[in-house]
């Protein structure tokens, strides 16, 4: 399978020469770009605020979008406070960057992802989340009280496998925790409306920060920082929050007045996701979690297969070149239910003849 250059964007199908076949990579699990009525709100916001915002946060001339997105999204998140940033990554390096030094140990689950990793860390990735979790409590009883800094996904998206810490309270009775979560995967499919997982992962006496990309779900160039209000001012205070050029103003906009749609395409995804679990569910070939708008092909080379009968999948060799390819199915919101149920159709047809 040959790498594929467009020249347009991506959406439901994409024209490889004089084929077209239907889309099924990315993370644009909403597909909510792809919604006229989106579309019509994104370019009035644009008119209005422009493509970009050519000012620092702290500089003496503020565009109020900015405060009021964070205020909203904080206050539905259910956290006390946010800071928006241009970017998931900018805001993960901005939110180590910030407690790292604050910490006396840190422990990262092996899928971490590399934004909110302190530099030169690297997790044990032969471990799976289980096993570090049980070494992480291991390590909680014999240890005397420190400050200590955890670090995690909430979601493995390249296993499609989602991560619970409710165990993080066990460390907490002894430790000083702070539980920084990489929610970029999950913002507009998991938990609380479209606005992540802040509040399942709240825990007693543990400091939760919360950061990722608005990117992916929500379709908007720009990333986030979740967490108390202490820990968001800090945050702002640092050079690195205060230097990054902000992200556009018009999608913060946008999204403000089209919770609407966002709504309905985050049920649109949940119900797809439920009805490919459930037609897949019989096939060993397949694997994934009714709520969650990724599943993994345990045969790599179906991902060839299906592109001879018009399906482009995920596919790429993970962690490193030389690795094996990891072959995936994501659904996103701008597919009909034509679109799913002819994959459905086309991998029950794969796992009769192969």
């Amino acid at each position: 399978m040959k790498n594929i250059n467009l020249d347009r964007r991506i959406g439901p199908t994409i024209q490889v020469g004089k084929k077209s076949y239907l889309f099924f990579s990315g993370t644009s699990y909403l597909g909510i770009d792809h919604d006229q009525h989106y579309q019509a709100v994104l370019l009035d916001c644009i008119r209005q605020y422009g493509f970009s915002h050519g000012l620092s946060r702290v500089n003496n001339v503020r565009l109020k979008v900015y405060e009021a997105f964070e205020q909203y999204f904080a206050k539905k998140a259910q956290a006390e406070d946010a800071a928006v940033m241009n970017s998931g990554y900018l805001s993960g390096i901005t939110a180590i960057q910030y407690l790292f030094p604050k910490s006396d140990l840190c422990w990262a689950a092996p899928d971490t992802h590399p934004a909110i990793l302190p530099a030169s860390f690297k997790p044990d990735v032969q471990l799976n989340f289980t096993q570090w979790k049980i070494l992480c409590l291991d390590q909680s009883e014999q240890l005397s009280p420190r400050k200590i800094l955890i670090l995690g996904n909430v979601v493995d998206p390249l296993r499609a496998e989602i991560h619970d810490y409710l165990w993080v309270q066990e460390v907490a009775k002894k430790h000083e925790v702070t539980l920084l979560i990489d929610d970029s995967h999950a913002f507009g499919v998991l938990g609380k409306s479209v606005f992540g997982t802040y509040a399942e992962n709240k825990i007693p006496n543990v400091n939760l920060v919360i950061s990722g990309s608005l990117g992916k779900g929500l379709a908007m160039p720009a990333g986030i920082i979740l967490g108390k209000k202490e820990v968001i001012e800090g945050i702002k205070a640092q050079a690195i929050f205060a230097g990054a050029s902000p992200c556009p103003p018009a999608n913060l906009q946008a999204f403000l007045e089209t919770q609407d749609i966002y709504k309905a395409q985050s049920q649109k995804i949940k119900d797809f996701s439920a009805i490919f679990h459930q037609e897949t569910a019989d096939l060993s070939t397949v694997s994934g979690l009714a709520k969650f708008p990724v599943f993994v092909l345990k045969d790599p080379t179906w991902s060839d297969e299906l592109e001879k009968m018009g399906f482009i999948t995920s596919y790429f060799s993970y962690p490193t070149p030389e690795s094996p390819r990891i072959s995936r199915i994501v659904l996103s919101g701008f597919h009909s239910l034509f679109d799913l149920m002819a994959l459905v159709e086309a991998i029950h047809y794969l796992d009769e003849e192969l």
